[in-house]
This record gives structure tokens, C-alpha cells and sequence, in this order.
């Protein structure tokens, strides 16, 4: 018999614990829970070092109490102590580093918004806490195949909330496309997070170079702020420089003289 590992992942530690009791008692299922976003993180590192992945992660939509989609994905190896990893980041960190992972998310209450977050975070299902255990079972099989599972109330929201941003991703790669080369990479520090000054010493250029591209940036993006400029960057896809590494390409600036 072919045996599915499935991590339930829930804070609410009586809930957690009944629903993997529940999962346990069939014949086909292996289940272990985790109660927070690191404790979860921690158990797929260590069963996927000994060459026991888990098939399936069942995630609590409201694992830490965040609002899903106010903070960055978090990767796999950045769960830290304090539990500060949400629900939809935790989807979108485990998709990134154990793609073969599927992932469904069980939450309180229908949102199409929140559905819309989970599918795009690498999610492939949306289940009510509250739905039965053969519901359930049925959900974890189908995802097994492949199969992206939605309550069909869902349906006509989810698709609405997915159109909506993938236009609103467009309109933001049109605009960042617009940017020159160099714009792009300084928009990429923004991103990381860096200041002016820390953009002048990444890319070799002076304070006022760089505080003309940045304003730049915001003019061709049509924003006001270096917040709103990250936000349009990361709907465009755009990433954070990396900064473990040496900026490639780079034109250095001596003296206001191009070298």
C-alpha cells in the first residue's frame, strides 16, 4: 500500500491534534502536525534529509494571525523562532524550496481575495475547517493527482480576484520595462531594502547619481514613494538585488566621469 505523508500545520494546538488524529486512523495515512510556520519548516527539512518527504501540507489560513499578503514570501530556510510566518508566506516558501510538495490551505471562513492569495502563493486547494472528513480525504487524493480543489461558491471570485492581478502584474512589467537598464538595478535595491547611500556604494556611483535615478524610478513608475515603487516592482516580478553578490556590469563613476 502506498502510504501519503501529510503535515497538518494549525497554532491551534487542540484542532491541529484532532485533525491528525483523525487522518491517522486511515489505513493509507501517515500525519504528523506542526504548530507554527518554523516548527513546520523544521519538519519538512528534517524528514526531507532523511528521504522522507512529506506528500502533503495542510496549512491553516490564519497560521500566526498576519494578514496574508502584507509581507514577503518567507524561503524555507528563514522560518525563524518567534513564529512570525504566516499562512500564505509559509505556501509560497515551501512551494519555492520543495516544489514537490502540494499544499492545501484550510481556513475559517470562504475569501475570494485570500483563496486568490493562497492559489498564486503555489497552493492547490482552499477547504472549509468545518467540512468532513471524507471531504477532506478527497481533497488530499485529488491534489495527489494534480487537481486544484475550490469550494464552486469560490469559483467565480477566485477567477475574478486572478484576472484583476494578473492585470494589475501587467500594467506593472509594462512600466518597470520602461526603466533603463541601470534604473532597473537601483529599483532591484530598492527592493532589498537599501538605502541611497547603500545604492551609491553597491554600484559605484555618487549620492546625487543615485538620487536621480531613484527619482527617475518613481517618475516612470507613477509613484510617490520608495514604498510604492517596491510594491509595483514586486506585482512586476521584480526581485531583490542580491547581495551576496557583486553587482555584474556595473559602470563606475569617478569624479562625475563615467569610467
Amino acid at each position: 500500500m502506498v502510504r501519503i505523508r501529510v503535515l497538518v500545520v494549525d497554532d491551534h494546538r487542540i484542532f491541529a491534534e484532532s485533525l491528525a488524529a483523525a487522518l491517522a486512523a486511515e489505513p493509507d495515512v501517515d500525519v504528523s502536525a506542526a504548530g507554527s510556520g518554523p516548527a513546520a519548516l523544521r519538519c519538512l527539512e528534517r524528514a526531507a534529509s532523511e528521504g522522507r518527504r512529506f506528500d502533503v501540507l495542510l496549512v491553516d489560513a490564519d497560521l500566526g494571525g498576519r494578514v496574508p499578503g502584507a509581507r514577503p514570501a518567507v524561503p524555507v530556510r528563514e522560518g525563524n523562532e518567534d513564529g512570525l510566518v504566516d499562512g500564505i508566506s509559509l505556501v509560497a516558501g515551501v512551494r519555492s524550496g520543495q516544489p514537490g510538495v502540494r499544499i492545501v490551505v484550510l481556513a475559517e471562513k470562504d475569501d475570494p481575495r485570500r483563496a486568490a492569495l493562497a492559489l498564486g502563493a503555489g497552493a492547490c486547494g482552499w477547504v472549509a475547517k468545518d467540512c468532513s472528513l471524507s471531504r477532506l480525504l478527497s481533497v488530499i487524493r485529488g491534489v495527489l493527482r494534480d487537481e486544484t480543489h475550490l469550494p464552486p461558491a469560490l469559483l467565480t471570485g477566485v477567477l475574478r480576484e486572478l484576472t484583476a492581478a494578473r492585470k494589475h502584474r501587467t500594467e506593472s512589467e509594462l512600466l518597470v520595462e520602461s526603466l533603463t537598464p541601470r534604473e532597473r538595478e537601483v529599483l532591484r535595491c530598492m527592493v532589498a531594502g537599501l538605502g541611497r547611500k547603500a545604492v551609491a556604494e553597491r554600484l559605484y556611483l555618487s549620492p546625487h547619481t543615485v538620487r536621480t535615478h531613484m527619482q527617475n524610478v518613481l517618475g516612470k513608475l507613477g509613484v510617490h514613494s520608495t514604498l510604492a515603487a517596491v510594491a509595483l516592482a514586486r506585482r512586476a516580478g521584480v526581485g531583490p538585488a542580491d547581495l551576496d553578490q557583486p553587482s555584474a556590469g556595473d559602470v563606475v563613476e569617478r569624479g562625475g566621469q563615467l569610467a
